[in-house]
């Protein structure tokens, strides 16, 4: 059972308790990432990610790394398009200790200069690593053709021309504008009893701040064709089509759909391009969803000389799903995995923490797993069929990293 509590600043508390497990996970969310970002500060957030393990006014960063080794925890955190994450995970016993430091580092993080310039120094090496892995960056250059200069397309790390700019300041002045209590929640799961939600509002209940409501720009889906040249082992090609967004009425359709064209080893994709013609040793699909809007992203890496081949193939492969459609044993297959993943995942504190934080952030709302069981056994052969021919149009982009950096025809 999930319990949801708002302080009366506005913070929002999801517990569910697990007394079966021995473990505690917490996620302090916050609904800003690339896309809140202008040219100019493109990379703050993750650079905030970064800053507030460095340390506060009463732990050095080593003290923070040391408090949760000597617990036998975990502290980490992420950054995306639309949310930032700083979580832990503990045993039962040390919930209360883990929770007291993840909200020193939120509050009281000193951001000093000497600390702001070695993590610049990380990061700087962090962009350069990226660039130093084609089948990653590739996607970026996808989101770049898909979005244009709509902040989806910005990457998350940033510029190293962005982060050298930012100083104790820029950082203070964005965290007063988005890490605001409306735009906070805080989700634990494991065991702990309701009781602990007092917790949190003693840490998270009284600050207050300088937000105002902001209107997010709703992105156009360009179907641009971008290709960059560089000195690689493989052509890295990723088409984007347009997707649905979070929440959207049809979303489960869409994750069979993406199961069955590119998202398990028996997908259509795995089969034709790797299985069959041995083309790839990587290929598959995957659905980003937005606030506003989605994108079906399919990659494939493999030799610059198979490249024409590997781009007719998955084009053989979506021409045959639209004109066939897909199997009932393929849509029971695809909704047997997707349960199996489900039930799997809820073994894991971290994962229901995950899923609890990412819906009360975005949604408002968590469905129970018997309703989400329901809507995955109304998914039909007719409903998906349909959507396949919806999604996959002429109507996509293309992004490519090759040595000769030329376009399939």
């Amino acid at each position: 059972m999930i319990k949801q509590y708002t302080c009366n600043n506005g913070v929002r508390v999801v517990l569910e308790n697990n007394p079966t497990v021995r473990s505690v996970a917490i996620g302090v969310w916050i609904g800003t990432g690339s896309r809140y970002e202008t040219p100019d500060n493109n990379g703050i957030s993750h650079f905030i990610e970064h800053m507030l393990f460095k340390g506060t006014k009463n732990r050095s960063a080593r003290e923070i790394a040391e408090a949760f080794d000597r617990i036998g925890g975990q502290v980490n955190a992420f950054t995306s398009k639309e949310y930032t994450c700083y979580y832990a995970k503990v045993l039962d016993e040390h919930a209360s200790y883990a929770l007291d430091i993840l909200a020193d580092m939120f509050f009281h993080s000193t951001f000093d200069r000497e600390e702001l310039r070695k993590e610049k120094n990380v990061v700087y090496e962090e962009i350069k690593m990226y660039e130093d892995t084609p089948d990653d960056i590739v996607h970026d250059l996808l989101s770049k053709s898909v979005y244009e200069n709509h902040p989806l397309g910005y990457p998350i790390l940033g510029t190293e021309e962005s982060l050298g700019t930012f100083d104790e300041d820029h950082i203070r002045s964005y965290m007063d504008k988005y890490y605001s209590p409306d735009k906070v929640v805080v989700s634990i799961a494991g065991n702990v009893d309701e009781a602990f939600i007092k917790n949190v509002e003693a840490h998270f209940g009284a600050y207050e701040s300088a937000s105002s409501p902001e209107t997010l720009a709703e992105p156009t889906f360009f179907q641009q064709k971008l290709s960059r040249k560089k000195e690689t082992e493989q052509a890295h090609l990723c088409l984007g089509f347009k997707g649905l967004e979070v929440g959207h009425k049809r979303i489960y359709d869409l994750i069979v759909l993406n199961n069955i064209l590119g998202g398990s080893m028996s997908s259509r994709l795995f089969q034709e391009v790797r299985e069959d013609k041995g083309l790839a040793y990587s290929i598959y699909s995957y659905h980003s969803s937005f606030r506003d809007s989605g994108m079906l992203t399919i990659y494939g890496g493999t030799g610059a000389n198979q490249l024409q081949v590997l781009y007719e193939t998955i084009h053989e492969t979506l021409h045959t799903l639209k004109k066939d459609g897909i199997t009932e044993k393929e849509l029971e297959n695809s909704k047997e995995q997707m349960k199996g993943s489900l039930m799997l995942s809820l073994e894991s504190t971290n994962s229901k923490m995950s899923r609890n934080g990412k819906n009360e952030l975005i949604l408002r709302k968590h469905k129970t797993m018997d309703e989400i069981l329901e809507e995955l056994n109304r998914v039909s052969m007719e409903s998906v069929n349909q959507l396949t021919n919806q999604l996959f149009t002429d109507e996509y982009a293309l992004a490519l990293i090759s040595p000769s950096g030329d376009l399939p025809m």
